[in-house]
């Protein structure tokens, strides 16, 4: 009997500490759980984490975008704004177009007019070459495949040719009757307030006599100065004072 309780002791004793170590290889294992599942819940926590950072930039930089598009439309607003008023504008200058057409074709038809009367009265210097421009302008008037502007042009052109007239100094040749003879003569016209000729032999001379309203014959003696005025005209000659009758209407 001294043997058995010893032995049952030993036995309380292994049932114990095996039932420890069971109970603890459970908390050992529940423990293990609790860290895996601590460690998954904290790897989603992070992926969330990252995920919301992702989409905090995201719409940051969609508030940029938004407010340069805002700046961008209120600008584009106001051009689209602007050519909605030159549109108008526009609309408005073609419905006047016909209008205007209508009232340049009468005006440039008196220009042409005044300017043929002008022709008419003014020294007769390069008459040919006058009237010929004046005839292309009539005749230019009659063209449909002209444009009004471009009509308007040319008169404006041919008033300034008698416009530039008035202030150089020219020679040509061309026929004159001379003493009941028409002859081949160079003319010296100064601006519209002189205009001269002299014979090819230089035998003759004379002017125009705006009162007389015809050419009247020079003595021999303003020869040798009508000569050096054409001379200066063709560049022949540098320019240089020149004593010459002068016949101006009063």
């Amino acid at each position: 009997m001294k043997c058995v309780k010893p032995l049952l002791l030993a036995t309380a004793i292994a049932t114990t500490f095996a039932a420890g170590a069971n109970e603890l290889n459970t908390v050992i294992d529940k423990s293990s759980a609790i860290n895996e599942s601590a460690s998954k819940s904290q790897t989603k926590i992070d992926s969330i984490t990252d995920s919301m950072q992702s989409r905090l930039n995201k719409f940051k930089t969609l508030n940029k975008e938004i407010d340069g598009l805002t700046v961008y439309n209120a600008q584009l607003t106001k051009q689209i704004n602007n050519q909605i008023e030159e549109m108008a504008a526009i609309n408005a200058s073609m419905d006047q177009v016909s209008v205007i057409e209508r009232q340049i074709t009468p005006l440039m038809l008196r220009m042409i007019t005044g300017l043929e009367q002008f022709v008419a009265l003014d020294v007769p210097f390069l008459p040919k070459e006058r009237a010929e421009r004046l005839d292309s302008l009539k005749k230019l008037m009659e063209r449909a495949d002209v444009t009004s502007s471009e009509k308007f042009r040319r008169v404006l052109e041919a008033y300034q040719v008698e416009m530039d007239y008035g202030r150089t100094i020219e020679a040509y040749t061309s026929l004159l009757p001379v003493n009941g003879q028409e002859r081949e003569v160079d003319f010296l016209r100064i601006g519209r307030l002189e205009l001269l000729y002299v014979t090819k032999d230089g035998s003759h001379a004379g002017s125009w006599d705006a009162d007389k309203k015809q050419f009247v014959e020079l003595p021999e003696s303003n020869i040798s100065q009508i000569n050096k005025g054409l001379r200066i005209a063709r560049k022949q000659l540098a320019p240089d004072m020149l004593t010459l009758p002068v016949h101006a209407a009063e």
